[in-house]
């Protein structure tokens, strides 16, 4: 087992233990245990077993339970709470706003059992009659009920990404004479998905025979479509075709509906007519060949039809990583590990943005702390050159709009990501006033995970688009793209809007440990829908671009 597994296993036992009432001083060791061995350095199942016990922070008691898991793949005492604890309220556990405490409550006090009962409850007015649960609390707890309900069975694409391509490899080595080709949103690179889909020339009782030896159920079949499911709850989807209309199938299924409907509509194009290749159908229809990608709007095809489409940026376009959190506030690693990590990697530069002093929660920098790391910085700098390390932080953005630095100490930074974590829940007014507040300081660079929306979990808060890219040329503020797969924030949609304006993207992965510079891949997909090109993206500036782009910034700031 992965110390990530490990430490997940004592994560849930406290949880359940508290949700339990049972003793609350150990439910903490084992939440204690797994922030630990989270952090760890070293895989344990490494280690010779003798030498957990001398890890800080693992006792004896932690200490066998982690060598049991390592043994035998499982922790007893956590399937013996799973096993008494009913289904529907450890599902509570992923309704955001619901911690274990509230969780017992609700099962112990008020007798429920299950999400629906909880929802009707709250629909029933009957939480704030319970200690702890005030009229906002239960609000909340609705709310997130319902966003929790309509999203189920949706996965973010990085969730679904290996699964997909394992999948695939093993329907090419099982049919070595039939075609699988991935289409639907998996092509399309869509961010949050609900199945994985192929088209295929297969013979279906070929499928059906394969997929029943592996004890996958049919949820849905039709002429020419059949879908699959699993105990991975996600559903296989294939369209089945002679191998002579395999392009046009797939061509039909990699396209939005509204692309789909634009494209018919100014070519006649049909389904039934046969293709050699997708790019046989652009060519013949007198256009320039659309990724699927990028098939999603009808400006796209009237681009199209008139020149080539641009470029897009790609991974290996990425120069350097922006937006990275250090062991200083809340990352994993070192700076200096963290810049030997982007050398063996091929990158140019680091900026390094750990959280600022109101971020307590993720150990912000006090200004003396922010002083202390500059001088490290320093020192790092003349011993990796050429390889640079650029000052940053990542400023909170105050209820007022202010930053939480003085202007004195924001002025010794390179660069200033200025991003909201706090008092999330804004209407559109609210939102722009902090937002507009942080634009218009000179000392911003860069705005931070533009509406703060996590994929599958929490909403963004409103924005006006056409106010914030007026503002954000105005006052020349770059805007992220959030590589974090949670995050993808800002949203792809609004790219080419922000680009139309001369505003610079940043692809930028909020990295917290070495691991997390991978993430820049998942902006470089979602960039590449709306087109972007190397020139529109910071992180693509090389080396020597970005000390006169850090140079315009200093002179914003004395304007």
């Amino acid at each position: 087992m992965t110390n990530s597994e490990i430490a997940d296993n004592f994560s849930l036992l406290s949880k359940l233990m508290d949700i339990n009432r049972e003793n609350s001083f150990k439910a903490k060791s084992y939440s204690s245990a797994a922030f630990t061995i989270d952090k760890l350095p070293v895989q344990l199942s490494s280690l010779e077993q003798n030498k957990i016990f001398s890890l800080k922070g693992i006792g004896e008691s932690v200490g066998q339970k982690i060598i049991e898991q390592i043994n035998n793949g499982f922790l007893q005492t956590l399937n013996e709470y799973i096993l008494k604890t009913p289904i529907g309220v450890r599902e509570m556990l992923n309704i955001k706003g619901i911690g274990p405490k509230k969780i017992a409550t609700i099962w112990h006090e008020m007798e429920i059992e299950s999400i629906g009962e909880l929802l009707y409850a709250c629909n029933e007015n009957r939480l704030t009659l319970f200690k702890g649960f005030g009229e906002k609390t239960q609000q909340t707890i609705k709310e997130n009920i319902e966003f929790y309900l309509n999203t189920f069975g949706n996965y973010l694409y990085q969730q679904i990404e290996n699964y997909a391509i394992a999948f695939h490899q093993k329907l090419q080595q099982t049919f070595l004479h039939s075609e699988f080709i991935f289409t639907g949103s998996f092509r399309r690179q869509i961010e949050v998905m609900d199945k994985v889909e192929w088209v295929t020339n297969v013979e279906v009782n070929e499928l059906k025979i394969f997929f029943k030896s592996n004890n996958y159920n049919i949820i849905q079949e039709n002429e020419g479509y059949i879908i699959f499911k699993g105990i991975e709850n996600v559903e296989l989807c294939f369209y089945l075709t002679d191998v002579s209309f395999l392009f046009n199938q797939l061509f039909a299924t990699s396209c939005s509906n509204h692309f789909l409907e634009e494209w018919i509509s100014k070519t006649g194009w049909q389904i039934t007519d046969p293709y050699e290749s997708e790019e046989e159908i652009f060519s013949l229809n007198n256009c320039n060949y659309i990724p699927a990608y990028q098939r999603e709007t009808a400006e796209i095809i009237a681009l199209a039809f008139k020149q080539p489409l641009p470029k897009v940026i790609e991974t290996r376009d990425i120069k350097g990583i922006i937006h990275s959190h250090s062991n200083w506030s809340d990352g994993v690693n070192t700076i200096e590990e963290m810049a030997n990590a982007c050398m063996l990697k091929g990158f140019e530069y680091l900026v390094i943005s750990d959280h600022s002093k109101t971020a307590f929660y993720a150990q912000g920098l006090s200004v003396e702390r922010v002083l202390v790391q500059h001088i490290l910085i320093d020192e790092l700098n003349k011993k990796l050159y050429p390889f640079k390390i650029f000052k940053s932080i990542e400023s909170d953005i105050l209820n007022d709009g202010s930053l939480d630095y003085e202007p004195e100490i924001l002025n010794k930074f390179d660069l200033v990501i200025a991003s909201i974590h706090s008092n999330l829940k804004m209407n559109e007014e609210k939102a722009m006033h902090r937002i507009l507040g942080a634009v218009t300081n000179p000392y911003t660079s860069i705005l931070g995970h533009l509406t703060g929306r996590l994929l599958l979990s929490r909403n963004g808060y409103p924005v006006n688009y056409s106010t914030l890219f007026e503002a954000c040329k105005k006052h020349r503020v770059v805007i992220e793209l959030n590589a974090h797969p949670r995050r993808l924030d800002m949203d792809w949609r609004y790219i080419n809007d922000a680009v139309d304006n001369n505003i610079l993207i940043s692809i930028n992965p909020d990295a917290h440990a070495i691991e997390g510079f991978g993430d820049c891949k998942y902006g470089v997909l979602i960039a590449q829908k709306a087109g972007l090109t190397t020139n529109n993206n910071l992180s693509s500036f090389s080396l020597q671009p970005m000390p006169p782009f850090i140079e315009s910034q200093e002179l914003k700031r004395r304007r």
